[in-house]
C-alpha cells in the first residue's frame, strides 16, 4: 500500500479531549481518534488504511468508519443517511470534501455525494470550557426530485476497543430516569423513542463505561422522536450514532432544500461517569439564556398543585402565601385550576383566561398579595394542548393535531393542538401576552401531559417540536424577565434542545423522597443541579402513600432547586421549624450547591452520597433511603480531595473530624449510624 497519499490529519483539542480526523478531498473524513486528550503533537503516523491489511472475503477497497458513512459501497455497519429518490439514489458514498474552520474550537465538514446528488455540512465544535463535542448535520438535496429521508444522523463518534457496558434510562411517569445497564457486544444495542416528546420511558443520553475506567457519554438535543445506536464495528471499535427518528413521510426534502437535524452532545472522561457529568453541566450552563444574562440565587418556591388541585379559593390561596412568606419562600407559582372553567381535568384547556367564579377580579388581586409579601407571582400554563370541552375547541376544532380517517385519541381528556398552523401559535401567543401585560408574572410552568398520536395527515412530529421552541423564543424574546420551567407529566421533556428554552425541568411528579432520590442522582448526570426542580412534598405522599420526615423530605429536595408543593397552612409546630431551618440552610448553600461541580457515589449497603463544590471546600451529603445490611457503617472514600492536604468534616451535633486527604481518598471515613430515610449534611474543608 505504499501507493497511499499521505494523510493529512484535522485535530481538535480542548483541555480534556481530543478529536482526530484523517482528510481526503475525494472522501467523508475517517475517524481516526475521539478520547481523552492526546499531546499537541500526537497524531497519527501513518494513512489508517497502510495499517489494516486485506482480510479475507473482504472487499478490495477497505471503508473504515467515517465521520459520514455510507451505505452500499462497503460500509457495512449503519449509515449517517438513509434515502431514496422513489427507490433510486439509494447508495451513498461521498466523493467531496472540503474542510473550513470558522475558528480554533470548530470545523466545517462540506460533503457532496456526485452520484447520489447530496450535500452535506457536518460541524463539530469541541468547547475548550467543558470539553464537550457538539455535532450537527445539514442535508441538502441538490437532485431534481423529492429525496426521501427515513434516517439522518445528527452526529456519530468512535468508542474504544475496551468499553465494556452502556448505562440507559428508562422508566415512567412517576418513576423516570431508572438506570438500564447493558454489557457491549456485538450485537447492536439501540434506544429508540415515538412518543413524540422527549418520554419518561426513554431519555435520549446514555453512559458507555470501559474497562479501564474511562466513560464516554452522549445526549440528544431534542425534545421529540430519538434514536441512539452503539454498534460494533470490524476493528473491534464501537460507532455510537444519535439522530431523530422519523415517521415514514415524515422528511421529504424538495429540490434545493435544507434540513438541519438536532445537535449530539458527545464527552469522554478518565474520571468515569463523574467527569462525563461535570462535562455536561458546563456545556449545558453555557446553553442557557437566564433573565439579565446571569444566574440569580435560585429562588425558594412554593408550587399550590398538590395542597390544592382543582380546588381554587383565593382567600384561600392569600393565606398560602401569606404563610410560605412568613418562612422565607420567596416565589409562589398558581399550578392547574386557575383558567375559565376548570375545575378537573376534563375541560377548559385553551381558553387562557381567568375562570370569573374562582376570581371575580382576575387574578390581579392575589398576584398583587403575594407581590405584596416580597415574592415573586409564577403561572401554571399548557399552551400546547386542548380540551374537546372548551371555548376554543368549540370554535376552532380544525386547529387540533389530527389524522383524516382516524379517531381522535385523548389522554387527561386533552388533544394536541396543531402549532405548525401559524393562527395557532399566534393564539397562544397573545393568550399569554395577554397575562404577561395584565399580571406581575415572573416565571411560567410549561407543562405538556400527554404523547402525540395520529400527527397529521403527514407526520408533523419534528415540525411540531420546533413550532413550541418558536412559540417559547418568542415569549422569551417578548418578555425576557419570564422563566420558563419545562415539564411533561414531570420529567417527560428534560433534554439539551429544550434547555434554551427554559430556566427549570420538573424532575417528576412523584415527589416521594425515597423514590425522588435516585431519580434526581440519576438527572444529575447529564443536568446541572441548579435546574433540577426538587420540592418538599406531603406526608404522606400523593404520589406513593408513604409518609417520611420533615427532615428527610427537606434533605432529598435541598440539592437541587428547592421548593414546597403542600398546603403550608396544615403544618405547625416542630415540623414547620424544620422546614424553616431547611429553607435557611438552602439560602446559605445555594451559591455552593449551584453553578459548582457535582460528584455522586454510593458506599457498601445503599449509603448514598453526593458532594457540591469544590474539593478545597464541599457540601456533602449522605442519603439513606433504606436500613443498613451492615453490622458497622461503612466507610465513605471521597475521590476528589486532594491527597496532599488535610480535611476538616463537620456537621451540626458533632464533633469535627481532621483527616488526612490520602486517607479520606483511597480509604474514607466512617459514616455515622444512619436509620433508614435520613439526610445528613457535611461541610468538608481542606486546612
Amino acid at each position: 500500500m505504499s501507493d497511499l497519499p499521505q494523510p493529512e490529519f484535522l485535530v481538535l483539542h480542548s483541555p480534556a479531549c481530543t478529536a482526530i480526523w484523517e482528510v481526503s478531498q475525494t472522501e467523508a473524513p475517517l475517524w481516526r481518534y475521539w478520547g481523552p486528550r492526546l499531546p499537541e503533537r500526537a497524531v497519527p503516523g501513518e494513512a489508517l488504511r497502510s495499517t489494516r491489511p486485506e482480510p479475507s472475503f473482504a472487499l478490495h477497497f477497505d471503508q473504515p468508519l467515517s465521520l459520514f458513512p455510507g451505505i452500499g459501497m462497503g460500509w457495512f455497519g449503519s449509515p449517517a443517511l438513509e434515502a431514496h429518490r422513489a427507490g433510486q439514489d439509494w447508495t451513498l458514498q461521498i466523493t467531496q470534501c472540503r474542510v473550513v474552520r470558522p475558528d480554533a474550537e470548530t470545523v466545517q465538514f462540506h460533503l457532496r455525494d456526485d452520484v447520489a446528488l447530496i450535500a452535506a455540512t457536518v460541524t463539530a465544535r469541541l468547547d475548550p470550557d467543558s470539553d464537550v463535542l457538539t455535532m450537527s448535520t445539514a442535508l441538502r438535496n441538490e437532485g431534481d426530485a423529492v429525496l426521501d429521508v427515513q434516517w439522518l444522523a445528527s452526529g456519530g463518534v468512535p468508542l474504544p476497543a475496551d468499553s465494556a457496558s452502556v448505562r440507559s434510562y428508562g422508566g415512567r411517569h412517576n418513576n423516570e430516569f431508572v438506570p438500564i445497564d447493558d454489557a457491549l457486544t456485538r450485537s447492536t444495542w439501540r434506544r429508540e423513542n415515538r412518543r413524540g416528546l422527549t418520554s419518561h420511558e426513554c431519555f435520549p443520553g446514555a453512559v458507555v463505561t470501559c474497562h479501564n475506567g474511562k466513560a464516554y457519554g452522549a445526549q440528544l438535543g431534542w425534545s421529540g422522536n430519538h434514536v441512539s445506536q452503539i454498534e460494533w464495528a470490524d476493528d473491534d471499535r464501537w460507532h455510537w450514532q444519535m439522530g431523530e427518528w422519523l415517521a415514514p413521510g415524515e422528511l421529504r426534502l424538495a429540490p434545493g432544500a435544507t434540513i438541519e437535524t438536532p445537535e449530539m452532545l458527545a464527552t469522554c472522561s478518565e474520571e468515569g461517569a463523574n467527569g462525563v457529568a461535570w462535562n455536561f453541566h458546563r456545556a449545558i450552563r453555557q446553553r442557557i439564556d437566564w433573565p439579565g444574562g446571569t444566574m440569580s440565587p435560585r429562588k425558594v418556591h412554593l408550587n399550590t398543585w398538590e395542597g390544592f388541585y382543582f380546588d381554587h379559593d383565593e382567600a384561600a390561596l392569600k393565606e398560602l402565601a401569606t404563610s410560605a412568606a412568613e418562612i422565607g419562600i420567596e416565589r409562589f407559582v398558581l399550578d392547574d385550576g386557575w383558567f375559565a372553567g376548570r375545575d378537573d381535568d376534563t375541560s377548559s384547556l385553551g381558553d387562557w383566561w381567568p375562570d370569573p367564579a374562582k376570581y371575580p377580579q382576575g387574578l390581579g388581586p392575589l398576584a398583587d398579595h403575594v407581590t405584596a409579601l416580597g415574592m415573586e407571582f409564577g403561572l401554571w400554563v399548557e399552551p400546547e394542548m386542548i380540551n374537546r370541552d372548551s371555548e376554543l375547541f368549540r370554535a376552532h376544532p380544525d386547529w387540533v393535531l389530527a389524522t383524516p380517517g382516524r379517531p381522535l385519541l385523548e389522554a387527561r381528556h386533552q388533544l394536541v393542538l396543531d402549532l405548525t398552523r401559524p393562527e395557532v401559535s399566534d393564539y397562544l401567543y397573545g393568550k399569554i401576552a395577554a397575562l404577561l401585560d395584565s399580571l406581575p408574572i415572573s416565571y411560567l410552568k410549561w407543562d405538556h401531559n400527554r404523547v402525540l398520536t395520529h400527527a397529521g395527515a403527514t407526520p408533523l412530529y419534528r415540525q411540531q417540536i420546533l413550532a413550541a421552541y418558536a412559540l417559547m423564543a418568542r415569549l422569551r424574546a417578548g418578555y425576557p424577565q419570564v422563566e420558563i420551567e419545562a415539564c411533561a407529566g414531570g420529567g417527560g421533556r428534560i433534554d439539551a434542545g429544550i434547555v434554551r428554552h427554559s430556566h427549570r425541568f420538573w424532575a417528576s411528579d412523584c415527589i416521594d423522597a425515597v423514590s425522588r432520590a435516585p431519580v434526581q442522582r440519576a438527572f444529575l448526570q447529564f443536568m446541572p443541579p441548579e435546574v433540577m426542580g426538587c420540592h418538599v412534598g406531603t406526608s404522606p405522599a400523593h404520589s406513593t402513600g408513604r409518609s417520611q420526615s420533615m427532615h428527610f423530605r427537606a434533605g432529598v429536595a435541598l440539592p437541587g432547586h428547592f421548593g414546597v408543593e403542600f398546603d403550608l397552612r396544615k403544618v405547625t409546630g416542630e415540623e414547620r421549624e424544620e422546614l424553616r431551618r431547611s429553607i435557611s440552610t438552602y439560602k446559605t448553600h445555594r451559591d455552593q450547591l449551584h453553578g459548582t461541580r457535582v460528584w455522586t457515589g454510593e458506599a457498601v449497603g445503599g449509603l448514598l452520597w453526593q458532594a457540591h463544590g469544590e474539593a478545597a471546600e464541599l457540601l456533602l451529603f449522605l442519603i439513606r433511603t433504606l436500613p443498613s445490611d451492615g453490622r458497622y457503617p461503612p466507610q465513605v472514600a471521597l475521590p476528589m480531595v486532594d491527597p496532599n492536604k488535610r480535611y476538616r468534616l463537620s456537621r451540626d451535633g458533632a464533633e469535627d473530624m481532621v483527616l488526612d486527604g490520602g486517607w479520606l481518598r483511597q480509604v474514607g471515613f466512617a459514616a455515622p449510624p444512619m436509620k433508614g430515610e435520613d439526610v445528613m449534611l457535611y461541610r468538608v474543608t481542606a486546612l
